[in-house]
């Protein structure tokens, strides 16, 4: 369902990681900076096809270039594994790396040296990517300063590592497509997702009423007192969503005008059903690989509109300086306590294998984070 692209046609020169196989050919020396990373060697998962992640994935070591005046130095320290790290490995992402590549697009590092042109951080800095693509599961790698925001180290790691794609996909949602007033609702699927659950929260922390649509699984009690924990006000199944007891829940809460769909399939058939007249369905994943279906009654009759949203969009439709703004925004929600990281579980580098087993398991309900 992904329309894929080349990553090297869109991705700027200066925002690609500067690493080379440790057997490889090394490019004139790099000018003169800091500190040198020249020689160092890192520990890296790497693939070089698309296909499963735990069989085309290998633990590899790679040779760290210098670094140039423009340059930083960073230590990953942690790094998670997103649904949309498994498509790029898979090949059906609508970004794709040049092969081969480092896999994982999110995650936070410390900077251990900066070239001279660098001010923007400094040594003992934390930072996350500021793009997508950069391979962030490796022990080390030297980065373009533009490829990097600098990010408060006083938050927690896990939320840190974490906070550059899921969060920022939740608030960006929340915001941009319906002027949503405390006291509205908005009603989702997917709702344990990384995404859910940090739109659970910042709703909450906004005023708003959510309705979490989630699937029936064993330990289904247990999911829906940790999901209302976070601040969600109904968490109910796929199967309840389309019985007619779903008309209890509405009264005493307003019709949503905005559902946030990353299922597809029925599932978003029946958010759409549920919408109040003139509302916004967003659709930012598709993890029943189908359709999103309309019926021709509730595009005429309740006037639905059907958007999309992937933020690697919004990045290149935004400046930095209002993607670093976003990340600031989430920084505070986190240290007053209304933001935290979703279930994590923190796996070694080492270990990776089954921690991208574990990723692609249904129903799961701790995100894995690689830890270097």
């Amino acid at each position: 369902m992904w329309v894929c692209a080349l990553w090297e046609a869109r991705t700027p020169a200066l925002l690609r990681p500067r690493l080379l196989p440790a057997s490889g050919c090394r490019p004139p020396a790099a000018a003169s900076c800091s500190a040198s990373a020249e020689g160092s060697r890192v520990r890296a998962l790497v693939y070089g096809h698309h296909g499963h992640p735990a069989k085309v994935v290998e633990l590899k070591n790679l040779e760290l270039a210098a670094v140039g005046r423009s340059d930083v130095h960073v230590k990953m320290l942690a790094a998670p594994i997103n649904p949309s790290d498994i498509n790029m490995i898979q090949g059906n992402y609508g970004l794709l790396p040049q092969l081969p590549a480092v896999g994982g697009n999110e995650g936070v590092g410390q900077v251990v040296a900066v070239g001279s042109n660098v001010t923007g951080v400094k040594p003992g800095d934390w930072v996350i990517p500021a793009t997508a693509g950069l391979g962030t599961w490796r022990t080390e790698a030297v980065f373009s300063e533009e490829a990097l925001i600098g990010v408060p180290s006083d938050i927690p790691l896990q939320s840190a590592a974490t906070l550059g794609v899921n969060p920022c996909t939740a608030y960006r949602m929340l915001k941009d497509f319906e002027q949503l007033q405390p006291g509205d609702s908005v009603i989702q699927n997917a709702s344990n997702s990384g995404v859910g659950q940090a739109v659970i929260q910042i709703a909450a922390a906004l005023g708003l009423r959510t309705i979490n649509v989630v699937r029936d699984r064993p330990d289904l009690q247990k999911l829906t007192d940790r999901l209302k924990n976070l601040g969600a006000e109904h968490v109910i199944t796929e199967e309840e969503l389309r019985t007619h007891e779903m008309k209890n829940v509405f009264k005493d809460m307003p019709q949503p005008r905005l559902a946030l769909n990353c299922v597809g399939g029925k599932s978003s058939t029946e958010l759409l059903r549920h919408l109040a007249p003139g509302g916004t369905m967003v659709t930012y994943g598709g993890m029943a690989k189908q359709p999103v279906i309309a019926s021709v009654s509730q595009l005429i009759f309740k006037d639905l509109k059907l958007r999309g949203f992937w933020l690697s969009q919004w990045k290149k439709d935004h400046s930095p300086d209002q993607f670093k703004e976003l990340i600031l925004t989430l920084c505070d929600l986190i240290r007053r306590g209304q933001l935290a990281a979703p279930a994590c579980s923190e796996v070694p580098l080492q270990d990776y294998q089954c921690a991208l087993e574990t990723s692609m398991q249904p129903f799961l309900s701790s995100k894995q984070i690689l830890t270097m």
